[in-house]
């Protein structure tokens, strides 16, 4: 199977608005501000549609400002109540990291941050590329950091002090699949993140991760292929067999469904969501 048929297969299917989860909560408005990174594809953009159907002003930031102009054009299409505002920028640049915030503290109250950009390598320790691993810490756990603290003034500066932080972690920040030293990492230490941004939060700054397993994104369907190769297995072969083995739910999940879990781990509903994590991932980790 090629990376095309892969991704006609096991990509993601285009998101309408029923699919989007729209919740009731005061401040779901156009004055505050979620930023999302990734936001040209997957599930940052899936993650930016569902914001901007509860009302709020998205900005999403992304190295590709193709994707990102295919993301407003889509919200515009769906005739979403929020707005999708777009900065191109490089998540392992520093003074990127700044200017993205300011930008979208530009656009409203910055109240919500959704860490969701992810890269991947697949290769054994021994010859894993350190450059690679440097460039996924950079973007996966360095740059949440960076926005983080670039963030926290913003939401202190809301009138009710709040804000919240939704990080994109895995289910390999709880267990881990041979060949991803990196991912493996970043995920992991994501979750300690997490952690201390609650710890330091005082009970008005939360945070969170959300924990899936194999959802149908480019960067999933891309490596298809050639995991199949590497296996000596068909493509299907590695999802039924690798990817779903291990999990009770034999499907994997739409970017949306994700999404929908920023918007409900950002929303008031979640207020008692405080460094935890969301473990959607089939059971994966949990039964055997």
């Amino acid at each position: 199977m090629t990376v095309d048929e892969a991704m006609e297969k096991y990509g993601p299917s285009e998101i309408t608005r029923g699919d989007l989860l729209e919740l009731d909560d005061p401040n779901y408005a156009s004055e505050n501000v979620a930023l999302v990174t990734g936001g040209g594809a997957g599930i940052g953009r899936a993650t930016a549609l569902a914001f901007a159907a509860n009302g709020l002003t998205v900005v999403a930031t992304d190295r590709d400002e193709a994707g990102l102009a295919e993301v407003q054009e889509r919200a515009a299409d769906l005739d979403l109540p929020g707005t999708v505002e777009t900065v191109a920028g490089n998540l392992a640049d520093d003074t990127d990291l700044e200017r993205i915030v300011d930008e979208a503290a530009g656009h409203g109250n910055l109240r919500y941050l959704a860490n969701i950009a992810g890269i991947q390598t697949v290769a054994p320790i021994e010859s894993f590329p350190v450059e690679k691993y440097d460039l996924m810490h950079d973007v996966m756990q360095r740059a949440p950091l960076l926005l983080t603290k670039h963030c926290l003034p913003h939401f202190r500066a809301n009138d009710d002090g709040r804000g919240v932080v939704g990080n994109m972690c895995s289910v390999h920040g709880h267990i881990v699949t041979r060949d991803k030293v990196a991912y493996n990492t970043t995920k992991f230490g994501l979750r300690g993140l997490t952690q201390s941004i609650a710890a330091e939060g005082e009970g008005t700054v939360r945070a969170f991760t959300v924990s899936t397993a194999y959802v149908k994104t480019g960067l999933v369907a891309k490596q298809l292929p050639d995991t199949a190769d590497r296996r000596g297995l068909t493509v299907d072969e590695v999802v039924e067999q690798v990817m779903l083995e291990r999990t009770r739910v034999k499907e994997m999940m739409e970017p949306y469904e994700v999404a929908n879990l920023y918007v409900m781990g950002c929303s008031h509903h979640s207020k008692h969501l405080n460094g935890g994590d969301m473990t959607h991932e089939g059971g994966m980790s949990l039964t055997y």
